[in-house]
């Protein structure tokens, strides 16, 4: 059984309420359950969690150093900001996958860049929140392979 750490960002407490004709109306919650069903069919736990706080993801990403076997994170507007979380990373030593629920490359100019995508393995944009799904997926696949 292997672990494996989901991380959202910030405003994605509001998945469902906040612009549903770009994020969609599943909630965060759903996409939890999604998850869970997929880990637990093969398996797998997984830690779940979402703030609004830069520091608190750091920290979860520091934590999952040693545990987890990789890492789906979907870091919100920190995507495009956070050199910090960009640091986390490159601490992290199994694998990464950055999600976005919206195509970021469709949107305004500034989301086009993501930090992020320097260190993850793939990038998975414009799916909704089957992009989780695709991204644990290929997570449990690797160990398998």
């Amino acid at each position: 059984m292997s672990l494996f750490t989901i991380l959202n960002g910030p405003n994605l407490n509001l998945l469902g309420q906040r612009q549903p004709e770009i994020y969609g109306r599943e909630t965060l919650s759903d996409v939890e359950a999604a998850c869970r069903e997929i880990a637990q069919a093969a398996g797998h736990e997984i830690f779940f969690a979402q703030s609004n706080r830069e520091y608190e993801l750091i920290d979860w990403i520091h934590d999952a150093r040693g545990k987890s076997a990789g890492i789906v994170i979907n870091p919100g507007a920190f995507t495009h900001t956070s050199v910090a979380i960009l640091d986390a990373l490159n601490t992290f030593e199994a694998p990464v996958i950055e999600v976005h629920i919206s195509n970021i490359h469709k949107r305004e100019v500034f989301r086009h860049h993501s930090y992020v995508s320097t260190r993850a393995e793939g990038v998975i944009a414009g799916l909704g929140v089957e992009g989780y799904e695709m991204a644990l997926r290929h997570l449990i696949g690797r160990l398998s392979r």
